[in-house]
């Protein structure tokens, strides 16, 4: 007679997980084609259907009920950023955006992940159909990660700054105090909003967000029209100032590093770090080293573990850190590892961080050596 242990029973009685969703949409049939098969060679993604233009997969999306749809841009009667405007808008789902433009022009690319894309993939520009299929792990690996993502909210940053006003949290005009930031899938968005509503006077911020090469500059030039601080691409050797936002390039770790008395960017060509280049890891590791407890660590939505390590590193060496909740998350992955690691003391939803991070400013402000 057999016996089974609880869980050999439980893993029985559950019903098997169904696959993911999902609808292709694109004007090429070529293109329609080779990501139906490339998904679907995946027994956790089920091509639901396949879509010419934003008209036909709006009645699809309403008949199909798709868990995550692939959207080109560039498609006749109407294009995919106002697609996806309208998607988010009325129906908030995760879409991932497949198109040329996404490779050659940074700046629309950027403009889907800030109105709610989960990601960008670029078309090749050169034989297509090899070009595809070279990436299908990638692609595959992609979407199956945003079918499961959470699709936050708008949020609201008329209310996040009423909240930093309320708080009195101004006043942080001092370079002993450094602020890091890491974050990957939806962190676009994310930094949109915590950027967007800092006063002028915050205490210096270092970023790495995974992100290409050639759209660093662009996500730069974009917070620091809309910011209140001064963003921009880090420069190696760059003193790094108080009401200064500094971005880490594409293809370059940012570090942290001290100059007598005072912090200074370094950039650095080594290979990846944790999976990436930049590395999240990489930057905490820094900053933990250079400023210790006068810097706070901030992480963000993200598939993986780049920064679990380093943010542990900080927490260790005295510095304060926070992490994104699982709800305001597009996906809890790194901010989860750094929690399970140990690096993160609170953790707050994305409304909250910006508060809680000029707050806790403030207490090291009143604390701070210098190391």
């Amino acid at each position: 007679m057999s016996s089974f242990s609880p869980d050999t029973l439980a893993d029985r009685a559950r019903p098997p997980e169904r696959p993911k969703r999902v609808l292709v949409v694109d004007d090429s049939a070529l293109v329609r084609q080779l990501l139906s098969e490339i998904l679907s060679h995946d027994p956790g993604l089920e091509v639901v259907g396949a879509a010419p233009d934003p008209i036909i997969a709006r009645r699809m999306i309403r008949d199909l009920n798709p868990d995550v749809v692939t959207l080109d841009i560039e498609m006749p009667k109407m294009d995919g950023i106002e697609f996806l405007c309208k998607i988010m808008a009325l129906r908030p789902m995760p879409v991932v955006m497949v198109s040329s433009l996404t490779q050659a022009g940074a700046p629309i690319a950027l403009e889907a992940l800030e109105i709610g894309a989960i990601e960008c993939i670029g078309k090749p520009a050169l034989d297509l159909t090899r070009g595809l299929k070279d990436e299908a792990a990638r692609i595959t690996e992609t979407v199956k990660a945003a079918a499961s993502a959470r699709v936050p909210a708008a949020q609201r940053r008329e209310r996040i700054a009423s909240r930093i006003a309320s708080q009195g949290l101004s006043g942080h005009g001092t370079t002993e105090k450094i602020i890091a930031i890491g974050a990957s899938t939806g962190g676009v968005e994310a930094l949109n909003h915590i950027i967007g509503v800092l006063p002028a006077d915050t205490p210096a911020v270092l970023v790495t967000q995974h992100m290409p090469e050639k759209f660093t500059r662009s996500f730069a030039e974009r917070l620091n029209g809309r910011a209140a601080v001064a963003v921009s691409e880090a420069r190696d050797g760059e003193r790094v100032l108080p009401g200064h936002v500094y971005i880490a390039q594409g293809s370059r770790h940012l570090l942290l590093a001290r100059s007598g008395a005072n912090y200074i960017c370094k950039l650095d060509d080594r290979g990846p770090v944790s999976g990436h280049k930049p590395s999240v890891d990489v930057l905490f590791h820094s900053v933990g080293q250079a400023a210790r407890a006068n810097a706070i660590g901030v992480i963000l939505t993200g598939m993986g573990r780049d920064g679990a390590k380093g943010l542990a590193e900080m927490r260790a060496a005295g510095a304060r850190t926070i992490g994104q909740d699982e709800r305001s998350c597009v996906v809890y992955g790194m901010p989860r590892a750094a929690f399970e690691a140990g690096g993160v003391e609170r953790q707050f939803s994305l409304d909250d961080i910006p508060s809680e991070m000029l707050a806790l400013c403030g207490a090291a402000g009143r604390r701070a050596v210098r190391v």
